[in-house]
């Protein structure tokens, strides 16, 4: 790969991951990723913005060497976990005269995690500014979206915002900017469920901040460039704002076919409704979709057998997660069946604890599911259905 040319003397030096379809052990990536990291050239300093995983960081030396820089005088850090910052210690070892420039707890993470000597770098304060002649790179702290570090860089002349992972998207593609919007929106929408989703009150914070600046391009970690700075900012509002849809997500496991016929008669019962379900077993599916259509969902359900005196190990997960994500939902149900007893309910409601919710009657029943339990199912669709109204959600 070659660099690529975003502006007048700005460029891409980043690598697109293909294969990759796992991050951080956990978040499944269907579409790959790119770690973009970009060169600006100004007329008497060069600075690099961020490095890329480690995994390329042969992809990022070879790219450097193309852009044909003599020297490299700083490197930008807007945060320190390694699919950012992992390649610099190569890149510092390539250009020795380099500076690390990043906020004070950028650089203590970066010292403790890579070893980088307190001698290589410039800390720097919020809204400061590096002049590289005729460009200027202005500094903007975004803590906790997602780490407590974390700021964006902003090029003024070229009003080009380094969002860092705001506004990013795990989505390998040749396209240096976005041109598939609907593929992009999920492919954002993903990240942001799996990842900013539990940071929703310092993302609007630090929306109100970059929302007072020109943007004509945001330039995330991940994920194409937005040529459309509008189009992704607005899908951020929507998504941290309080409203919720007229949405069900079931999250199921079953064991021998009894929670799976509960679950089945619910979900006709929301349908006649006119609700939209989403039918997740836990067991088989991706946990990224999962996260992503609790982003909107006004209702979760947790559908469990029980097993050894609680719920499914995978049903727990699905809370755990649910939990730590903090999505907006309103309402939360929880049904199942057991064998002989346990504490199934008490544990997932426990598990729940982040989350602003009303808990509505559980459906628990002994054995396969009877008449009288299909038509306790039947009214918790239909209480579903008058707690949505009631709260005008649509």
């Amino acid at each position: 790969m070659t660099c690529r040319k975003v502006t007048k003397d700005v460029y891409f030096l980043g690598a697109i991951d293909w294969d990759r379809r796992l991050f951080d052990a956990l978040i499944p990536l269907p579409n790959g990723t790119t770690y973009n990291s970009f060169l600006v050239k100004g007329s008497d300093k060069t600075a690099l913005i961020d490095t890329v995983d480690p995994s390329k960081s042969h992809v990022l030396l070879d790219n450097l060497n193309d852009s044909d820089i003599p020297h490299l005088d700083y490197v930008v850090i807007n945060h320190a976990e390694q699919d950012h910052s992992g390649s610099l210690p190569v890149v510092l070892e390539k250009y020795p005269e380099a500076q690390v420039v990043t906020n004070q707890k950028c650089k203590n993470l970066l010292v403790e995690m890579l070893l980088i000597p307190e001698e290589k770098f410039r800390v720097i304060d919020d809204r400061s500014t590096l002049m590289l002649g005729n460009k200027t790179l202005e500094f903007i702290f975004c803590p906790w979206v997602h780490w407590p570090e974390t700021m964006v860089t902003y090029l003024r002349e070229d009003k080009i915002l380094f969002s860092c992972d705001f506004f990013g998207s795990h989505l390998a593609t040749s396209e240096l900017s976005a041109t598939d919007q609907a593929l992009l929106y999920e492919s954002a929408k993903r990240y942001y469920a799996e990842i900013m989703m539990p940071f929703t009150v310092p993302i609007q914070k630090n929306l109100e901040k970059i929302q007072k600046i020109p943007i004509d391009i945001i330039a995330p970690s991940h994920g194409p460039l937005h040529n459309q700075p509008s189009f992704i900012m607005d899908a951020y509002r929507d998504w941290i704002s309080r409203r919720v849809k007229n949405e069900v997500v079931i999250g199921y496991v079953s064991m021998h076919d009894s929670t799976h016929k509960m679950v089945e008669h619910l979900v006709d019962v929301l349908i006649q409704q006119g609700i939209r379900v989403q039918q997740f077993d836990l067991t088989r599916s991706d946990i990224g979709t999962f996260a992503m259509a609790l982003v909107d969902a006004a209702t979760l359900i947790l559908a469990s057998p029980t097993t050894l005196g609680g719920a499914h190990p995978q049903v727990v997960f699905g809370a755990y997660l649910a939990n730590a994500l903090r999505p907006k939902t309103r309402f939360v149900s929880i049904i199942g069946s057991y064998g002989w007893g346990g504490k199934m309910y008490d544990q997932l409601v426990g598990l729940l604890s982040n989350l602003k919710i009303e808990f509505l009657d559980p459906v628990i029943i002994k054995g396969y599911p009877k008449k009288q339990d299909f038509e306790s199912l039947t009214d918790l669709g239909v209480l579903i259905q008058k707690k949505h109204n009631e709260n005008a959600i649509s």
